[in-house]
């Protein structure tokens, strides 16, 4: 006797349940497995810690899971030295301070450093508007912000800020890979707005590069993460409330775990003054001139680097909340956390991508 059409396809439809059961049982069977392999492994490793100081007063802390044995340090210290030497205004015969120090002769690159943060600088530049501009170094000294910490400018002082705008503009240097021009003779550079993020994704491929895994790498605020912590937990970071120092409350905004991503943060309520009653924030407008005035209190930038997540959060500081996020929306490798303020109330945007990382 011949099945009908109707139990024919009742069977097929039992037959699919029960292989789709079988396929789904034996996944998460396996993924149990990787994941209990994964935990053994971690616990089998030895956290190994550093600490210290570069680029003058920045602090760094370096975690990683490595044999117990394994130490690092060495390493580190000599390509921050190395790294500093190429890249800081604060040492005097630094590659840097002889470009900040010539007229229009071209100088040739004598080290690794200086052609890719000018190449992250030139696509955050344009990406941005000119928001992120690394010679906006002398306004940002004529403002009180520099190391002499005295402002020479301020408001209504038009002449002069116009003035100084005329060596500002990353727009107004040639560069190849192996060399560096500018065609205004005063015009310099200073990578303080990004050069923390980049010295964290060379520590990171450092040790990446010897087959470390799991590591956090932090340098003044701004990090990067790979792989798990000890516990086998993604890293694990606080935002911080930028008004808590002020008006109190939570000291965090939000915790966040953190999936092989780098992280920076930029902000204008620690680094201010007041003078005749204003407050004058210490990011300045490359585009203005002067110190910015809006809403957004902080940008944490995510990012798969840290030098490009460190310049994005300096840009975002100087064009806003809405304008952030207009670029956010459209460049997919860039997640963020917004706070600003809104009607006296303090609020916060996040990624949507980010939302299954928040702890509560």
């Amino acid at each position: 006797m011949e099945k009908s059409a109707t139990e024919i396809r009742r069977k097929n439809i039992i037959y699919s349940v029960v292989l789709i059961t079988v396929v789904g049982a034996v996944y998460i069977y396996r993924n149990y497995i990787n994941v209990s392999a994964e935990a053994k492994t971690l616990k089998d490793k030895t956290e190994i810690y550093h600490t210290g100081v570069t680029m003058g007063v920045v602090q760094y802390n370096i975690k990683y899971l490595a044999d117990e044995t394994t130490d690092y340090q060495k390493e580190i210290d000599s390509l921050l030295a190395a790294f500093n030497q190429s890249l800081s205004t604060y040492i005097p015969d630094s590659e840097i301070s002889r470009f900040n120090n010539t007229g229009t002769d071209s100088i040739v690159f004598n080290s690794s450093f200086f052609y890719p943060v000018l190449s992250a600088s030139k696509l955050v530049f344009d990406a941005t508007d000119k928001a992120f501009d690394p010679t906006v170094m002398p306004l940002v000294n004529a403002w009180g912000f520099g190391p002499n910490g005295e402002p020479v400018i301020s408001d209504g002082d038009e002449e002069k800020i116009d003035s100084m705008l005329q060596f500002v503009g990353f727009d107004k240097l040639w560069f190849d890979n192996k060399k560096l021009t500018k065609h205004v003779a005063n015009l310099q550079l200073d990578f303080s707005a990004i050069a923390k993020g980049y010295a964290v994704d060379l520590v990171g491929d450092l040790l990446s590069d010897n087959g470390i895994d799991n590591y956090m790498v932090e340098i003044g605020g701004e990090l990067r993460c790979m792989g798990k912590n000890k516990s086998g937990n993604f890293w694990r970071i606080g935002i911080d409330n930028p008004q808590y120092l002020e008006k109190g409350g939570e000291a965090l905004s939000a915790k966040i775990q953190i999936e092989n991503r780098a992280l920076a943060t930029s902000g204008n309520y620690r680094n201010y003054y007041i003078k005749d009653g204003k407050r004058y924030a210490h990011t300045i407008s490359p585009i203005s001139g002067k110190p910015v005035e809006h809403s957004l209190l902080s940008a944490s930038v995510f990012a798969k680097n840290c030098m490009l997540a460190d310049a994005y959060a300096t840009a975002f500081m100087v064009i806003g909340e809405k304008r952030a996020r207009k670029i956010i929306s459209t460049n997919e490798e860039l997640e963020a956390i917004l706070i600003y303020e809104e009607n006296g109330e303090l609020k916060n945007y996040i990624s949507p991508t980010l939302e299954k990382y928040i702890m509560n």
